[in-house]
């Protein structure tokens, strides 16, 4: 049976990442990425996608071009777990042994958990920006309308980018406004939660947006199913149900923890690896770590948090390899580029507790405060840092924090 010193489960944004501060620490280490997939998407694109703002094309790789020189590529999944023997057991029959496991699976899209979605998705005005391929109809259906009613959803927590439901929704009003349309089209946001946005110090500015585009706000309103000949969503409330005729439906799905994970002795009771929120390691299996949206860290699932995260795993990771305590903390950071407008956007920036964490002074950029500096910075850099900077280990205002300064 293979044995390798760091068995990364998952070739996504988090674990190409973790492998890539690994391997810039510790050259020669010897590390295997298992990940089936050919093509790596920048998933924070998408929403630009349903804008027309990027295509679909200008944000995939191919795999075998992003997983850092001295890792091993196994282009197969993990059918389980098996973390008493310290052992992977992978799809195509193999097993692998390890010192260290690092899981970064991300979590899954359950479209299937909303009735009749799942079979009229990409037709029917039944759109997510949270597929790429789904992505570009978006884009086709914004561009079409010009009257009627459009739906937009969002799930209870947690999902990847707890903004991005409000993203589409804000960039499609912007762009139907534009076109002198928007006094003519309905629009309504249907969100499980109970507020607008999680963090206080935003929701002043997302409330003008709302007002200012007219949008009818239900909230602890959640989408249980989908007609999509007849163009129906049923929402679910305190209240009971009610049926929503539509146009466009934007639906954000609802998400859990990946199978292989939930299935695990791994996992908490929610599906996600039951990791320390500071330290990202297991609290039961002590050569076990998990970051990414994987993980049960109580912070937003961005790729802004995998950017704080994967040095954080690296130095753990290296320090338990070494037989010592882990050193690093993560603090909960996140970041949600909340885009308000073609060229603006509310840059939030914040950790556990909802604790703001701006990357740059207020007189550069009011994360509280719509902007068109962030808007330049979430189109045309934030894509590079990820591919050239992120991606290849190089943590840009990314530095892990020591963990006896978190403690204080």
């Amino acid at each position: 049976m293979p044995s390798h010193d760091v068995v990364i489960v998952g070739g996504g944004a988090a674990g190409i990442s973790v492998a890539a501060s690994l391997l810039r620490r510790r050259p020669g280490l010897d590390i295997s990425i298992v990940e089936p997939r050919e093509t790596h998407y920048y998933q924070p694109g998408f929403t630009l996608v349903g804008a027309g703002i990027f295509t679909s094309e200008q944000l995939r790789r191919p795999t075998a071009s992003l997983i850092p020189k001295g890792a091993t590529w196994l282009k197969t999944s993990a059918k389980s777990f098996e973390p008493k023997s310290n052992t992977v057991i992978l799809e195509d029959g193999g097993q692998l042994r390890y010192r260290l496991l690092i899981i970064a699976t991300g979590n899954r899209l359950d479209f299937d958990a909303v009735e009749g979605l799942t079979e009229t998705l990409g037709k029917n005005g039944v759109t997510s920006n949270y597929r790429s391929d789904l992505a570009p109809y978006t884009w086709e259906l914004v561009r079409e309308l010009v009257a009627g009613r459009a739906l937009f959803t969002q799930p209870p927590m947690p999902i990847k980018c707890a903004g991005a439901p409000q993203k589409a929704m804000y960039l499609s009003c912007s762009q139907w406004e534009r076109q002198g349309q928007l006094d003519a089209i309905e629009v309504e946001f249907h969100s499980a939660g109970a507020v607008l946005f999680g963090v206080p110090a935003y929701v002043p500015a997302l409330q003008a947006t709302v007002d200012r585009y007219g949008i009818d706000v239900h909230l602890g309103s959640n989408l249980i199913a989908v007609d999509g000949p007849s163009k129906t969503a049923v929402f679910k409330s305190e209240a009971g149900e009610t049926s929503r005729e539509f146009d466009i439906l934007h639906v954000t799905p609802p998400q859990k923890g990946c199978e292989v994970v939930a299935d695990s002795e791994l996992a908490d009771t929610a599906g996600y690896v039951e990791v320390d929120q500071t330290t990202l390691r297991h609290k039961r299996f002590p050569n076990v770590m998990a970051l990414g949206d994987a993980g049960s860290m109580p912070n937003a699932k961005t790729a802004a948090a995998v950017r704080k995260q994967a040095p954080v795993v690296a130095v753990n990771a290296l320090a338990i390899l070494d037989g010592e305590e882990p050193t690093a903390a993560y603090d909960g950071y996140g970041s949600c580029p909340l885009t308000v407008e073609k060229g603006k956007i509310l840059l939030a920036e914040f950790g556990y507790g909802g604790v703001l964490q701006p990357s740059f002074p207020t007189w550069l950029i009011d994360g509280t405060k719509p902007s068109r500096l962030a808007w330049l910075l979430k189109k045309d850099l934030l894509p590079p840092i990820y591919w050239d900077a992120m991606l290849k280990g190089h943590e840009w205002l990314a530095s892990p924090k020591p963990l006896q300064d978190d403690a204080q």
